[in-house]
């Protein structure tokens, strides 16, 4: 059964008055990964097979492959709208984790667990220092962008076609920033230089190997979501700042 032929906009104004059906769940997975990934596996260094990487490069590179997903379904301009959005969505846990952890525990509460307190045990867990915080939201919004304007270009120099370009070619720029700027700004003088540089490289090949081998499932996601919404987006006119929302 023929699929029924997808409308074209490559006008900003035209994008502007689509109504979109499934975008804000995409938005509010993006803010989710991010939140934990920034949380959860920011701080800790995994090891298998003598490979030291940091734990979060197993889930956060689903931010990504949701941001080609994104740029290539809904545009730029959105894309950057959730970009901001997960930006804004991890200050706002990593303030509440320090404000939490800051806040004096009670006694009945704070008990001996296994020679450790509790306060000490959530301090490990969620008493991220400010310069790791710091690194991280820069590291998600600059990598982020990158990575969708990448994708948008390369969607208009290419006509649309081969996807698979796109969002591996994409990550290669976005994941090199995000890596960059993240591991020296939060671990310098803590870690040894000899430490952040296996991690970042370890980081940066199991990410870009991540969207490798995860570009089949982008491929039917992208197909699924151009159907149910109806159009291919393209991103002609677009003012491609980073520095707004609309």
């Amino acid at each position: 059964m023929a699929q029924p032929a997808l409308s074209t906009i490559d006008h900003a104004s035209e994008l502007a008055q689509h109504k979109f059906k499934y975008f804000e769940f995409l938005m509010a997975a993006t803010c989710v990964i991010i939140v934990c990934s920034n949380i959860i596996g920011a701080g800790k260094v995994a090891e298998i097979g003598g490979y030291s990487f940091g734990a979060g490069v197993l889930f956060f590179p689903l931010s990504y492959v949701l941001g080609d997903v994104m740029t290539e379904v809904y545009g730029y301009a959105r894309a950057r709208r959730v970009i901001w959005a997960g930006f804004a969505s991890a200050i706002f846990a990593a303030l509440m984790a320090g404000f939490i952890t800051a806040m004096p525990a009670a006694q009945g509460w704070n008990v001996d667990v296994g020679g450790i307190d509790k306060q000490t045990v959530f301090e490990l867990n969620f008493g991220q220092a400010p310069r790791i915080v710091l690194a991280s939201v820069l590291a998600i919004w600059v990598g982020e962008m990158a990575n969708a304007f990448v994708m948008a270009k390369m969607k208009v120099f290419s006509q649309g076609k081969a996807l698979y370009q796109r969002t591996i070619g994409s990550t290669i720029v976005g994941q090199g920033f995000d890596t960059l700027i993240f591991y020296p700004l939060a671990f310098a003088g803590i870690w040894s230089w000899e430490l952040i540089g296996s991690v970042m490289l370890a980081n940066y090949c199991l990410k870009v190997l991540w969207e490798i081998i995860l570009t089949p499932f982008t491929y039917k996601i992208v197909a699924a979501l151009k159907r149910a919404e109806g159009v291919e987006v393209f991103d002609k006119d677009t003012q491609f700042t980073p520095f707004t929302l609309k």
